[in-house]
């Protein structure tokens, strides 16, 4: 009787029994093109506020110095004394700049990706025609929209180019009213003021156009109103931060 030869099964190696951790599901889903487009939208959507009520606040100057001198004051105390003065105000900026990295980072995946994959078209011939202009030039608008930011940090949050910042005015409230004029009556800082605008406006009108279409809300029936929706955005946006240098050299302000 031929005598049976048992087979023994090998010992699992410990590379059989690893199981792979999942990652979190909001890193998971942002691994992939459309969590970037989700983020760039959201951020966008962020900053596109900030930058609109930005503007509105600053329009304040024309009210005079007193005005816009309260308004900032306003700002460094919001949630004080239940938050310690001007703890807020830097939360908020905190949350501004991870906006704004996180913005950058999905835009600069998204560029990866897409070099990597097949050519597939972001928007549809009818979009393209639309905001082509925009589209093309959106990576160089966003770059000299963030020297803006650098350069409008450092001229007027933290003075390191302008001497007037840390000055007060005749009620002891520093004198933002007064850093602005000092800045923006110096012509080179002026121009690139208007100069950064107009691109901002530019990279705005593209931004909100794009949004709806990163959300999946890009039904050709509504295109006629997206445009006029980001059209009108970008020109509130433009024209009263470009009014601002304007008024500044023309001695509309500052007198």
């Amino acid at each position: 009787m031929a005598q049976a030869v048992s087979s023994q099964r090998g010992p699992v190696t410990g590379t059989a029994m690893r199981s792979h951790k999942r990652r979190p599901f909001l890193l998971d889903l942002y691994s992939t093109a459309v969590g970037k487009k989700y983020v760039m939208a959201i951020t966008g959507i962020a900053m596109m506020g900030f930058v609109l009520f930005h503007m509105i606040g600053n329009l304040k100057m024309y009210l005079g110095a007193a005005d816009l001198n309260h308004y900032a004051k306003f700002l460094e105390e919001l949630l004080y004394p239940i938050a310690p003065h001007g703890v807020t105000l830097w939360i908020l900026r905190a949350g501004l700049i991870t906006m704004l990295l996180l913005h950058l980072h999905a835009a600069y995946s998204l560029t990866v990706l897409n070099r990597r994959a097949r050519p597939v078209k972001y928007q549809s011939a009818r979009d393209y025609q639309i905001a082509t202009f925009a589209s093309r030039t959106m990576r160089w608008s966003g770059i000299i929209a963030l020297a803006f930011i650098t350069w409008h940090l450092l001229d007027l949050t933290f003075g390191v180019v302008n001497d007037h910042v840390g000055t007060k005015d005749a009620e002891g409230l520093k004198d933002v009213y007064g850093n602005v004029v000092f800045s923006l009556q110096r012509v080179p800082v002026a121009i690139f003021y208007v100069v950064a605008n107009v691109l901002l406006g530019i990279h705005l009108f593209h931004g909100a156009w794009s949004i709806f279409q990163s959300l999946g809300w890009n039904n050709p029936r509504f295109n006629k109103w997206r445009r006029a929706f980001a059209t009108g955005f970008a020109a509130i946006v433009v024209i009263g931060n470009v009014s601002f240098p304007i008024a500044v050299l023309a001695g509309v302000v500052g007198n």
